[in-house]
């Protein structure tokens, strides 16, 4: 990897879907305001409604999520 292209805050991020509870490591620059200990180690954690994990096009299965209160959900994350 050629040296000094990335950003300073360029680290390795778990991501976690929260509706299949599932995650997953992966190099990221996103600003995260949680932190999760895993294998004992401290690691950035970013919270996902959706991924690969649960997504009907890569499940292969319709899985209803939570519909009641994503209006309120929005507004309560975006403080509208």
């Amino acid at each position: 990897m050629r040296k000094k292209i990335h950003p300073d805050n360029y680290r390795i991020v778990v991501f976690k879907d929260m509706t299949s509870n599932q995650s997953f490591f992966c190099k990221s620059t996103i600003k995260t305001k949680d932190k999760i200990n895993l294998n004992g180690k401290e690691y950035p954690l970013y919270k996902m409604e959706i991924s690969s994990y649960s997504h009907p096009f890569y499940t292969g299965h319709i899985k209803y999520v939570d519909s009641t209160g994503r209006i309120e959900k929005f507004n309560k994350k975006y403080k509208l």
